[in-house]
This record gives structure tokens, sequence and C-alpha cells, in this order.
């Protein structure tokens, strides 16, 4: 992924501008050929889509991909909020109809096409920035403020690809995004501990009696399994909250958003499998577990 990074950085990056911009074509197969080589469960989902949203979908998950590389894959803080503030200025080009970089031309299209909300895209990036400043969150209520930065504004960009970003759908999704961004998290308990990041609330360590140094050591003794019982618990909450959105986005486009819900209900479960021991192995949702969930979505379970 770091030298993939680097290539493209060599191609794309800040002298862009130098370059001119690509095709409108080009900037597709850039966006798809990024798109399916990082995204493990792409091919899989691409597949589902109905064939005219994959495209859109290419493109957004693009700007996502760019978005965390440039945060998490340079190895300095402040290279990234360097680089992330020229990738927001890119953002605001891309908008204003004068995108450059194969993303942004691919991009701006597609907005246009869906016309798509410039905030959500800025507030990823934002989110990005956070993660550089902000590797600890004191309460329950910080970590979900975050997440309407890091998460909620994924699941608003396809809602205006659906074309149904009414308030209520709006409300479904951030609480489904939510929950699927706070499960993530607790897969990922040991892997934020090397990169510097703790998601756990800290008033729910000092709660449970939960130290960093116990996080350090990858032992998950009985007060860590008590407090990601509590988190678990707590993440497929926000998930139920939002299956309702299955049923009121377009019919093409109901098995996708049930299938990501029901990825993250079954991730709460491998978590559960395991007694909540994320600092000994990192649980995940198998090509195995695939049939059941695609079973589950299509019957609308």
């Amino acid at each position: 992924m770091l030298e993939r990074l680097r290539e493209d950085l060599e191609l794309w990056g800040p002298d862009v501008s130098e370059r001119g911009a690509v095709s409108l074509e080009q900037a597709r197969r850039y966006t798809e050929s990024v798109a399916k080589s990082h995204y493990e469960n792409f091919p899989v989902v691409s597949w589902l889509l109905p064939a005219s949203m994959r495209q859109p979908f290419f493109d957004v998950y693009a700007f996502c991909r760019w978005s965390d590389d440039l945060a998490d894959e340079l190895g300095s803080q402040e290279l990234s909020l360097r680089m992330l503030a020229w990738w927001r200025e890119e953002l605001t080009a891309c908008f204003a109809g004068q995108a450059v970089h194969p993303v942004y031309v691919a991009l701006k299209q597609t907005a246009a096409d869906y016309s798509l909300p410039e905030k959500p895209f800025h507030d990823l990036i934002t989110a990005f920035e956070r993660d550089q400043s902000q590797p600890r969150y004191e309460s329950f209520e910080d970590l979900v403020d975050y997440c309407q930065y890091s998460a909620n504004p994924v699941g608003r960009i396809l809602l205006h690809l659906m074309d149904c970003a009414d308030e209520k759908s709006l409300e479904l999704s951030d609480s489904m995004c939510t929950g699927l961004q706070l499960i993530n998290f607790w897969q990922d308990v040991a892997r934020d501990w090397e990169i510097g990041r703790v998601y756990l609330p800290q008033q729910d360590m000092q709660k449970y009696g939960v130290t960093e140094q116990m996080i350090q050591s990858k032992q998950s003794n009985q007060q860590f399994i008590e407090l990601m019982k509590f988190q678990v618990d707590r993440a497929e909450q926000y998930l139920k909250n939002g299956l309702e959105l299955g049923n009121r986005v377009p019919g093409k486009m109901r098995f996708d958003i049930r299938l990501f819900a029901l990825g993250g209900l079954c991730l709460c479960d491998k978590i559960r499998a395991i007694n909540y021991r994320v600092l000994e192995q990192r649980p995940k949702v198998s090509k195995f577990d695939l049939p059941k969930l695609v079973w589950r979505a299509w019957r609308g379970k």
C-alpha cells in the first residue's frame, strides 16, 4: 500500500497542476483501479451494485482511500497535515469546476450528475486531520462526535447518490454509519494502539479499570473483556437503530444497504465468539460468512 501511494504521489502529488488534467475516461479508469486494488470486499460489492452506481461508488471510494492514505501512510504527522491541506484545496477546486487530479476529475462529474454536496467531503478530511492531533477521546460523546466526521458523511454521500437524502433517512444512515465505525474501532484496538491511537473512551476505561498498559500487553484480562462487551453491545444498538434504512432506499439499493449493516452485526458476533479478546486476534468477516449474509440481505432479514 505504501509503495502504491509513493508511486501515485510522484504522478499525482501537489505538482499535479503542472501536468494538466487527465480526461474523464482516464480519471474513471484510475478511480476504478484504486477501488478494486485497495478494498478487500469491493469485487463483491461492485458486482452486487446496480451497474449505473458502480462508477460513482468508485469515485467516492477513491477520494476516501486517498484521504485515508495521506493521513496514515506517510509516517509523519507534519507531512500528513500538509498533504491533507493540499488535498482539501484540490477538493475546493473540484467543486469550483477546476479539477486536475484524476480522483477529482472523476468526482467532479459524479458530483454534478448526482448533485452531491461539498460539505461531507470536507468533513471526512476534517476527521483525518483530527486523527493527527487527537489520539485519545475523553468520553463516548466525544467519540460519537468524531464519527460525525469520520463515518456519517460517507452514508450521507451515498444517500445523495441514491436520491433519498430526506431527514429520516439521514438520521438512520448516521446511526448505521456510527455503528459501523464503532465496531471497526473495537475490531482494531490492537492495531490502533500500534499507531498511537486509543479510541476506547478514557472515562469508560477508568470505569472498568482498564489501563493503556493492559492494551500494550496484548493480553485481554477480565476488566478489558467487560469493557469490550459494553462497547460491542453499544455499537450493535447503533447498527440496529439504523436497520430501517434498508427499507427506505430505492429497491435496487436495499440489498446493498442491508448487506453493509449485516456485515457490521456479523462483526459484533465475531468479537463475541472470541470472548472479546481482540488484543490477541483480529476478528473479521470472512468469505465463508458471505453466503449467509447475502442470503439474509436478499430476504430482507
